[in-house]
């Protein structure tokens, strides 16, 4: 049995026209908006009759009904992939590296997942910052002074969770990051090591499949670059270094993969906890503060990432 009728002040706009508002702000706005304030699609609803006249606030709560957040962008996946199943075969590899990295690790295999994360910047806030108080927030100076940049090299372990010999400096060049995997090696001298990296060219370079050589024990004639033999082409020490022969090798993840690095997980936990909120009064002692999170991240908070994908597509 359905409730009596009641007394009380009918809606002020039809279903009718709550839908045609939704409608409206789904669409795309014309040039030169790229999306819709709640000012335009006030004047929007009016001009094309949808309203005699509403207001920004009640066009506020229909887009919260409705769960439309205009002032909100994400990326999705949309590139080309030149041979599909590589692509699959490529991923399901490395996701299969991830599964199994508790027992390689066991047997002194270590998965290391590597990147850099460039131009972080060393900045100090004009005003010092007001803790929170009761009832207040942190108030944060918005205005800053720039004191340079520093680059970090970060190796993540897969199966410990740790980050190991990290690498802080002013630059980034090729000889910076072969002396990185050089060091990162020195830390166990019998181990193998499998690192998990894009497809930078930095990853690929002439001195550094030069280094790879030398500490695998490998007095082969490596050719000359531009020219013949291992070293003639990207795509040729993109091979060697890549040769599953090798006790220290490297598996590049597929172009538009960054999502597949782990390291790349730790990187925004390292922007959360660290960078973000950072003050930081020269790049020495931004250096110092990043080595010091990783030694309290290390010892505190590391554990390996639980990870679920096992590279089948997914769903979009």
């Amino acid at each position: 049995m359905g409730d009596k009728q009641r007394p009380g002040t009918p809606p002020t706009y039809t279903a009718e026209q709550v839908c045609q508002i939704i409608a409206l702000a789904c669409e795309t706005p014309p040039d030169p908006l790229t999306h819709w304030t709640r000012e335009d699609l006030v004047r929007e609803a009016t001009v094309r009759g949808i309203v005699e006249q509403i207001s920004p606030s009640t066009i506020g709560r229909i887009r919260n009904v409705a769960d439309l957040k205009p002032h909100r962008s994400q990326y999705w996946l949309n590139h080309e992939v030149e041979d599909e199943a590589t692509f699959r075969e490529e991923v399901r590899d490395i996701c299969k590296l991830y599964h199994q990295s508790q027992e390689l690790h066991e047997q002194g295999v270590h998965i290391v997942s590597v990147d850099e994360k460039t131009g972080i910047q060393a900045k100090e806030r004009a005003h010092p910052t007001h803790q929170m108080e009761p009832r207040k927030p942190e108030a944060v100076e918005y205005e800053y002074e720039r004191h340079g940049t520093q680059a970090l090299i970060a190796n993540f372990e897969v199966a410990t969770g740790q980050v190991l010999n990290p690498t802080v400096g002013d630059t980034l060049t090729y000889e910076d990051f072969v002396k990185h995997i050089v060091t990162t090696v020195e830390t166990d001298p019998q181990g193998s090591f499998l690192f998990i990296c894009d497809q930078l060219n930095t990853h690929k370079a002439e001195t550094l499949a030069q280094a790879i050589a030398q500490m695998c024990g490998i007095e082969d004639d490596l050719g000359i670059k531009g020219k013949s033999g291992i070293l003639h082409n990207m795509d040729s020490r993109a091979a060697f270094l890549q040769d599953e022969n090798h006790r220290i090798r490297f598996i590049y993840t597929p172009k538009h993969c960054s999502w597949l690095n782990q390291v790349e997980i730790w990187f925004g936990i390292l922007s959360r906890r660290l960078l973000k909120r950072g003050n930081f009064k020269s790049t020495g002692e931004l250096k110092q503060r990043i080595l010091g999170f990783i030694d309290f991240f290390n010892n505190t908070l590391a554990k390996p990432f639980r990870w679920t994908y096992i590279g089948k597509p997914l769903m979009i």
